[in-house]
């Protein structure tokens, strides 16, 4: 309870529950669809807009977002022509923003801690500003969400299902491009480039350990999420280790305890 006399660890707090309603909703779209690897080349790519934010002298985070959305939207269209494996075009653009970032973090003159930040992550710097953009960007994809839920449902799990049935497929895939694209670059400061895949893939895993139903795979998946950010925050306290690093960890381990959980309740009480 001591914790909670600190505003920048109240600020971690509110922070990560806002990240973990939106990693909820955009990662249980990610897993169902298997966009995995999409994910990971839109987080890769975004640092080529975190590289040019530093030597140009303007938001990082804009940089990554711009970068990020490119990339979503190339992705997307590259991955409608036939001539073009879409990994390929995935593994094209993950390579190109990752160097691109490189180039330009090594141009820029002498050390910025601030690109340590975006590649590994601190909870503990979150500030007024990130909480509002989380709370934005959570809001747009909670309305979104309820407003086209049946849609959503049905391109997750059948694209062209929800294609001949004459759904806006195109622009559900859009849209959810875009999200994954906001939601990312809003937890970079979080967890960094490295780490981010994680918040959207591991608290969507161990929700569908218990069940396979769209709404309580989210509804789950943010409550694993938090729990695992509320346990991280406390032990890099206790611990003083990287605060990112620390909320994966447990949240590895609170998937490795369900599943081992699950495993030994099918034993004991097969169905």
């Amino acid at each position: 309870m001591e914790l909670l006399e600190y505003i920048f660890f109240k600020n971690a707090l509110i922070g990560t529950l806002l990240a973990c309603v939106s990693c909820g909703i955009v990662g249980t779209y990610i897993v169902t669809r298997r966009l995995l690897f999409i994910s990971g080349g839109i987080t890769h790519a975004s640092f080529g807009g975190v590289g040019m934010g530093m030597y140009f002298s303007f938001s990082p985070t804009v940089g990554a977002f711009i970068f990020a959305a490119a990339s979503a939207i190339g992705i997307q269209l590259l991955g409608r022509n036939k001539e073009i494996r879409e990994d390929s075009a995935i593994a094209m653009l993950w390579v190109l923003g990752m160097t691109i970032g490189v180039i330009f973090c090594f141009m820029t003159p002498g050390y910025s801690a601030e690109l340590t930040t975006y590649l590994f992550g601190n909870i503990l710097t979150i500030t007024d500003k990130d909480i509002i953009t989380l709370a934005i960007i959570s809001i747009a994809q909670i309305i979104f969400t309820i407003v086209m839920y049946r849609a959503i449902i049905a391109v997750a799990f059948d694209k062209d299902f929800a294609h001949s049935r004459r759904l806006p497929t195109n622009a559900i895939e859009t849209a959810m491009m875009i999200f994954i694209a906001l939601t990312i670059v809003a937890c970079l400061r979080m967890v960094g480039v490295i780490l981010v895949i994680s918040m959207l893939t591991i608290p969507q895993m161990t929700a569908m350990l218990f069940t396979g139903n769209y709404k309580k795979i989210i509804l789950l998946s943010i409550l694993f999420g938090y729990a695992a950010s509320t346990a991280g925050l406390s032990l890099s306290f206790i611990l003083d280790i990287p605060g990112g690093a620390s909320v994966i960890i447990c949240s590895i381990a609170l998937y490795a305890i369900c599943a081992t959980g699950k495993s030994i309740r099918q034993r004991l009480l097969p169905q």
